[in-house]
């Protein structure tokens, strides 16, 4: 392999790495979801337990991750949308190289009036290209701050419909309280109706 990268294989190298970037965050996304279920299960034990202080601490790291799982997904969407946006920079690039190009070998050929229309109207579309691109940063800026009031306005978690959950999970077990109070009673009927 040479020193020297063609500009192809900087494309390669580039659309590699927004890839690698993309499933590194999805697979952290993930991650968190395993951590969420986690720290559930981490509360149903407490909860069994009568450990109090644990089951609020569970409660607490479920938050937090939710939290972070939350900002992980709007980094992967902001970097896909932004993703997206380089490549149609990058075609409206192309396009205005190309442009030059004819222009150029128009005013090759075109005399002197013919040449001033086509470099008027040149020039009339690298001023709405550059409007664009102030445009998408403009846009890019307020969906950024959008997404940042967003997250901050999220609404808080539920913590009596969490603490149900796994209430109703730690109920469950065969060794909970009322678990053992119907399989007395079931007992208590199956011996009177022997008697």
């Amino acid at each position: 392999m040479g020193l020297f990268k063609s500009k192809g294989d900087k494309e390669i190298e580039k659309k590699m790495l927004i890839r690698r970037t993309i499933n590194s965050m999805n697979k952290q996304i993930a991650k968190l979801e395993e951590q969420k279920k986690m720290f559930v299960d981490k509360a149903v034990q407490a909860k069994k337990s009568g450990l109090d202080a644990q089951y609020e601490l569970a409660l607490t790291g479920y938050k937090m991750t939710l939290l972070q799982q939350k900002r992980a997904q709007e980094m992967l969407l902001n970097f896909e949308i932004t993703s997206q946006m380089k490549d149609m920079t990058m075609m409206t690039r192309e396009f205005l190289g190309g442009m030059s190009v004819l222009s150029k070998e128009m005013a090759k050929l075109a005399d002197e009036k013919e040449f001033y229309e086509v470099q008027k109207q040149f020039e009339t579309a690298m001023g709405k290209a550059e409007r664009q691109a102030e445009q998408m940063e403009l846009f890019m800026d307020m969906s950024s701050d959008t997404f940042k009031t967003a997250a901050g306005n999220t609404a808080a978690i539920d913590d009596a419909e969490l603490r149900g959950m796994i209430e109703r999970d730690a109920g469950k077990d065969a060794f909970s309280d009322d678990a053992i109070d119907k399989e007395l009673q079931e007992l208590r009927k199956k011996l009177d109706s022997e008697v």
